[in-house]
């Protein structure tokens, strides 16, 4: 089974005093023994490190601390999509057909490359949004 962690999921395993941190972990843990295929979007390591970097985590999170955090966690272990100019402009046309504006637009990219992976769940702490992307049955969405 392949699975794309979106950067919520990520972010939820990561940091202990997360409320979803357990269960992100559970399934962290599982990608990291190869029990499942694990995918995360390009994009995602950006912004998983934005959030790690940023928020009031405490303790807080230095910029090398987020570095190896992903280091560890994803870049050794994970396989990492990436888009293309032609994805860049198949999202910005799903987006504009669905009339779908603002920060949504990050999760379209996420869903793109879950899409891209042919991945069969996809983890979120964030369902709802995903829910409007994905086309019916296409990718189950898993909430955290």
């Amino acid at each position: 089974m392949k699975v794309l962690f979106d950067s919520s999921a990520l972010i939820a395993a990561f940091v202990e005093s997360h409320p979803k941190h357990n269960e992100a972990r559970k399934w962290l843990s599982r990608a990291k023994r190869k029990e499942i295929e694990y995918v995360v979007a390009g994009h995602s390591l950006f912004e998983v490190y934005s959030v790690l970097t940023s928020a009031p985590f405490q303790p807080r999170i230095t910029p090398g601390i987020a570095q190896e955090l992903l280091k560890e966690n994803v870049e050794d272990h994970a396989q990492i999509i990436t888009l293309s100019k032609k994805d860049h402009h198949r999202i910005i046309q799903k987006l504009a057909e669905q009339n779908l504006k603002g920060g949504i637009v990050y999760d379209a990219i996420i869903a793109e490359c879950a899409i891209k992976a042919k991945a069969d769940q996809m983890i979120t702490s964030n369902s709802k949004d995903f829910v409007r992307i994905f086309p019916e049955d296409s990718i189950q969405i898993v909430s955290l």
